[in-house]
Formats: C-alpha cells, structure tokens, sequence
C-alpha cells in the first residue's frame, strides 16, 4: 500500500505497484522484473490467461483474500491482480538520445492521468521517446493505468533541469518547440520538424518555465478558433505528437 501511495517509497525501495490483469501481463511480456504478484482465487480462475503470463516470470506468488485485495486496490472494481515490479532504468544519459528522432517533452506535468495518456499517443503514433521533468512521478499508479501499458515499451529520460538538457540537444543538432497559448507565436502547423525534434509541454496551470522558453529554438502554439483559451495538456501534447510525426 505504501508503493502504491508515496513516490517517495518507491524510490526507497526501487520498486512501483501495479493493478490490473491486463497491465500485469503487460509489464510481464514487455521484460519488467516482477518481483511479487498478489491474485484473488476468482482472479485467478477469471484471469487465468493474463495470471499464467505474470506466474511464469515472478519471483514469488500469492494467493490473497478478497479484503485483502480491497485493500490494495485504488479502482472502483478491483480485478484481484496486483504485482510490486523492480523499477525500470529510467536515467538522463544525453547520449542515448537519437539525435534525429522526434521526442516530446513534460515539464512539471502534475495529473497522472494526463502523463499517463500522453505516454499512450507517444507510443501508438510512433514517437522515439519521452523527455520528463519534474511534475507527477511516472510510476504513480494512475500514470501507469492511464498508459495501457506503454511505459514499459517506451524510452522514457527523466531530466532534473530541463532548460540545461534542451540546450545540450540543440547543440547536437535537434529543434526544440516550446508550446504555449501564445497567437503570436509560430503555427505548429508552420514549424520545420524535418530531423530531431523535441516538442514540450509544460505544467497544466503554469505552462513552461521561462527558463525552458527561453532556452528553445522556437516558440510554437496550437491554432485555436471559439473562445477556448488552452487546451488539456494531453490533448495538447496528442496534437503536437501527430504533427512530429505527420
């Protein structure tokens, strides 16, 4: 229960919390090490094919009562699987940064379900990676749920100083867009994504730092018609994705 409540823990321990049949079988087709599963008797009869995949793999197995299973779960309707998974090697290391690919970046994004979402498009519209800076911890059990499973597959690097990484980006040849609110900054739809391109979406209520603004190579916005002002900060970041990609 504290993995899945404090990210402090976690990273004590070096060790995060999952839920769910589907995304434990998830991270266990996709090399996660897990290190504890937890499956109610119905689970396992219910689940057994998603079950039989996480069994194979983990170090130990138990079988616990539904109360038990109440306990743990943070859903409405818990499906009586749960797992405690090694963290994975999530390290800001320049150098594994393919200079030419295409990268979004979130800076102090804070709502789990927002990053989790984020981290879903990346992966299904084929995007090299992702670039996180501060905002919600990427093994909170909502960020997990919310990407089906994608962070496990995705190449995710966590930078403490985001302005300083983008700066070291740039200099080995990638475009950096920072997307703001802003009409008079550049149309993403205007922006040059031919090479390595790095778009970045900022805090839902704060946006980008200046720090990260100024340090970027442009800023770029979403064309907007109504009276909307803004827009989610995972449809936002869906937006830029595609047009990366397009």
């Amino acid at each position: 229960m504290k993995l899945r409540e404090k990210d402090s823990f976690r990273k004590k321990e070096g060790l995060f919390f999952i839920e769910g049949a589907r995304l434990s079988q998830d991270a266990a087709l996709s090399g996660v090490e897990i290190k504890e599963l937890f499956a109610t008797e119905s689970a396992m009869s219910k689940y057994s094919d998603y079950i039989r995949s996480v069994e194979n793999v983990a170090e130990r197995c138990f079988v616990i009562s539904e109360e038990i299973a109440e306990k743990l779960s943070d859903t409405k309707n818990n499906q009586g699987v749960f797992c405690v998974c090694k963290m994975l090697d999530k390290k800001t290391i320049i150098g594994k940064i393919k200079y030419n690919g295409k990268y979004i970046a979130l800076e102090d994004v804070s709502n789990p379900s927002n990053f989790g979402a984020v981290i879903r498009t990346a992966e299904a519209v084929g995007l090299d990676g992702v670039i996180v800076s501060g905002g919600c911890d990427i093994y909170n059990p909502k960020s997990l749920r919310a990407s089906m499973g994608s962070l496990f597959r995705l190449s995710v690097f966590v930078a403490d100083d985001l302005s300083e990484y983008i700066v070291e980006l740039q200099e080995n040849g990638m475009k950096v867009y920072a997307g703001v609110p802003d009409s008079s900054a550049l149309k993403i739809t205007e922006a040059d994504m031919s090479g390595g391109v790095v778009c970045v979406i900022g805090n839902e209520g704060n946006g980008i730092t200046e720090a990260t603004k100024n340090a970027s190579t442009n800023l770029v916005t979403i064309p907007m018609k109504g009276r909307a002002e803004s827009l989610n900060a995972a449809s936002a970041a869906s937006i830029l994705i595609w047009e990366m990609m397009r």
